[in-house]
């Protein structure tokens, strides 16, 4: 019996690791052997760190609910972050356009560590002091914000930053920067509340999210 053709291939790069599928085999056997490679071979990139991961499709174009397979096989493992998922395709562009959608990401970001992605974040987990979470989007966060938040990245200032426990050693939206974290005046009564930041005029405001609706930002959740 000859050796099968490798359906997927993972291979390391400095920033993370690119999942290649072949674009010549059915779809279905390459989620088959995406699915096996994670549960059976791989169990070593699960365990560590959180992973950037660049999913290349050759000259395949996949459909939306294609391309969510691929997103829930590989975002079941916590610690993989799909940061693209490019085609050589050119109708592949339309199909991949829905970046509005808020991606949920489990684990702790440590000191020294930087989570980084495209779009809005749900992250459930604490972000530890000097560790950074990056969103051109808007961050959730359920559980202790204690590093350093970026959202809004590319420029958006109408994207927020909220966590449970909002004590961040710095926070940015788009260009704008936070006062020091003693100077934001933050009484006892927030601590039972959780806590977001936006952009007003220019400056970064703190405030309980149960506000958020005076700023019409609802139909960013």
């Amino acid at each position: 019996m000859t050796a099968a053709k490798h359906r997927v291939t993972i291979k390391g790069v400095k920033d993370g690791l690119v999942f290649l599928l072949d674009d010549e085999c059915e779809f279905s056997q390459v989620l088959e052997e995406l699915h096996h490679k994670l549960e059976k071979t791989h169990q070593q990139i699960l365990t560590g760190p959180i992973i950037h991961v660049h999913v290349k499709l050759g000259k395949r174009a996949i459909s939306t609910e294609e391309k969510e397979q691929v997103r829930r096989i590989i975002g079941q493992k916590g610690n993989l972050l799909i940061q693209s998922m490019e085609s050589s395709d050119p109708t592949f562009e339309k199909a991949d356009s829905d970046s509005q959608e808020v991606k949920v990401v489990k684990g702790i970001v440590r000191s020294g560590q930087t989570l980084a992605h495209e779009g809005s974040l749900l992250f459930l987990g604490d972000v530890n002091p000097g560790g950074t979470i990056i969103s051109t989007g808007s961050i959730y966060i359920m559980g202790a914000l204690r590093g350093m938040a970026h959202a809004g990245s590319d420029g958006d200032e109408q994207a927020i930053i909220a966590a449970s426990c909002l004590r961040p050693t710095q926070l940015r939206i788009a260009g704008v920067i936070s006062r020091p974290p003693d100077e934001w005046e933050l009484g006892e009564a927030f601590d039972a509340y959780m806590e977001y930041a936006y952009v007003k005029d220019g400056k970064m405001e703190i405030d309980k999210v149960h506000h958020m609706h005076k700023l019409s930002l609802l139909n960013k959740l």
